[in-house]
């Protein structure tokens, strides 16, 4: 009996990443940046701040209000979308915000504010988990204090195969059980800050992802600390 293997459409391994590049330093007037690519996905990230926080009813007298904000350009997707807030990048500005909190050490910035301003570029999908390593590495390259850094991954399932990274084509996968889609973040030691579920899988499938999301974002992690690390050797 021989073992049918999987071919994901664009030849790459069920665990193999599309290939990865991060930068920081891109823009010159912010206080942090960063960019960070998967592939055909581009995600920039600019952090401005500690600020002083306005309006004042809004300010928080025990820590720092961390905002994120996420907007897809309406040149990132070969049909052209409109521009400006939508009910989508409203929930993934939310999501972006709730997967950095629990390692920036907001303690230390009573009553101010980060702001977090992400843009894709560029999408074949996995955008959220884009800008979400950009934005990590941009708080970073800030100077704004981490108990550690943060690195998301998608992990898709078609039909029954779970795949790391997913692409466009596998995000619209059609075939049998159609796909799913988990975005997954965590810390450099394994620690969920995030997961997402969209579509159906079973517990032990769910179990698998997470592990598979474990041994990604470490890759994406070595890549974003390279970016890091040579950003502080070439000043």
């Amino acid at each position: 009996m021989t073992t049918k293997i999987f071919k994901r459409p664009d030849g790459r391994k069920v665990d193999e990443l599309r290939e990865m590049e991060a930068k920081v330093g891109i823009v010159p007037n912010a206080d942090g940046s960063a960019m960070f690519r998967f592939g055909e996905t581009i995600a920039i990230a600019a952090v401005y701040g500690p600020k002083e926080h306005h309006p004042r009813n809004k300010r928080d007298p025990e820590k720092g209000t961390l905002r994120c904000e996420y907007n897809m350009l309406s040149f990132s997707v070969t049909d052209r979308i409109r521009p400006g807030p939508s009910r989508r990048s409203t929930e993934i500005s939310k999501i972006t915000q709730w997967a950095l909190e629990p390692v920036v050490m907001t303690e230390k910035y009573a009553n101010r504010v980060i702001d977090v301003h992400i843009n894709i570029l560029q999408a074949n999908a996995s955008t959220r988990c884009a800008g979400i390593n950009a934005a990590a590495m941009a708080l970073a390259h800030a100077g704004i204090p981490m108990k550690d850094l943060v690195s998301s991954v998608s992990i898709g399932k078609l039909d029954k195969q779970l795949v790391v990274d997913v692409n466009k084509y596998e995000e619209d996968w059609e075939e049998g059980e159609g796909a799913t889609d988990i975005p997954i973040t965590m810390t450099s030691k394994g620690k969920l800050t995030h997961i997402q579920l969209d579509g159906k899988i079973t517990a032990p499938q769910l179990k698998e992802a997470i592990e598979l999301a474990r041994k990604a974002t470490k890759e994406i992690y070595e890549v974003q600390k390279k970016a890091l690390k040579d950003s502080v050797e070439t000043k």
